[in-house]
């Protein structure tokens, strides 16, 4: 399956199970722009795949309703950038009504937020925001990696009962990969893509591929890399990361988010503390993405700046 084929089952197989999911976002009836609701809106009509005006508030607004009335909405945001247009809805209504309501009221929303860069499209479409969902109580924030894992985790986050923030990479969509339904990947837990001895690698999303490239090459020049997809951002699986780094004493965090303030840092700043080990992170410079490719390319992580942290 690809990517978008990916969620898109994981999404059909939890409506065919429980008449509670619905989706609802703009062009979802028409297979979404990703291809990733092709055929929902013929299986199901237009209760449950629901067509919404262009307005990310109404759109989120709308399905924290519906999750307080006892439906489990999919909200499709289109692209994260978009979603600062729905940030009160998400993170002032939807994060915080089961604490203000002593869990008498719950949210268990997905809401689907494409991140990352997105080759030609600029500044306002190539944006990584997992640190700032990450930020706030009440949300679980989800990145999903490979086609398995956006089958897996789009099934675990429908089950959570809270709300999730569901990032899948804009540049992941056709990337193509076998499927296991019988394969399930709980939130919460970090996944070792590639096993190592002399660096733990932890990265998620789109940079997991270009960091096992690199732990490839590494391993030809006798750096044996240890690379941990972390999956989930909150709650993130600091077990996991730490026994890796105890094991091979180096720790290096690549993510495409901007650097500053990103969520490397927590983890980074985690494993020195827990450990006192040499840690290093990598990420996006502070700068917005360029529309041309020159420029586009001086905002990504490059495999030449990590293999030069490998080796350094």
């Amino acid at each position: 399956m690809t990517y978008a084929q990916a969620g898109r089952a994981a999404l059909a197989q939890a409506m065919r199970a429980d008449q509670r999911v619905v989706a609802l976002g703009e062009d979802v009836g028409r297979g979404g722009i990703f291809g990733q609701y092709q055929g929902l809106a013929d299986e199901f009509g237009p209760a449950r795949v629901i067509d919404a005006p262009i307005s990310e508030a109404t759109i989120m607004g709308a399905a924290v309703g519906m999750a307080l009335a006892g439906l489990k909405p999919v909200v499709e945001m289109r692209v994260a950038d978009f979603a600062l247009c729905a940030m009160d809805e998400l993170v002032n209504q939807a994060a915080k009504a089961r604490y203000m309501f002593g869990g008498q009221a719950r949210v268990p929303l997905v809401a689907r937020l494409p991140i990352g860069i997105w080759s030609g499209a600029a500044a306002q479409h190539g944006q990584s925001f997992e640190a700032w969902f990450a930020h706030v109580p009440g949300l679980v924030v989800v990145a999903p990696a490979t086609p398995q894992d956006n089958f897996t985790l789009l099934q675990a986050s429908l089950a959570c009962g809270d709300p999730v923030v569901y990032m899948e990479h804009k540049e992941l969509w056709g990337l193509q990969g076998e499927v296991q339904a019988a394969q399930p990947a709980p939130l919460g837990r970090a996944r070792i893509a590639r096993e190592g001895k002399d660096v733990t690698l932890v990265t998620w999303s789109r940079a997991l591929h270009v960091a096992l490239a690199c732990a490839q090459d590494a391993a030809a020049a006798g750096i044996s890399v240890e690379v941990i997809d972390l999956r989930t951002i909150w709650p993130w699986d600091r077990e996991a990361v730490l026994q890796s780094a105890a094991k091979t004493r180096r720790l290096l965090v690549v993510h495409e988010a901007v650097r500053a303030a990103g969520f490397g840092a927590e983890i980074a700043a985690t494993v020195a503390e827990e450990l006192g080990i040499p840690v290093r992170r990598l990420g996006g410079p502070r700068i917005p993405v360029g529309y041309s490719r020159p420029l586009e390319d001086e905002a990504r992580v490059s495999m030449e700046t990590i293999q030069q942290a490998l080796r350094g």
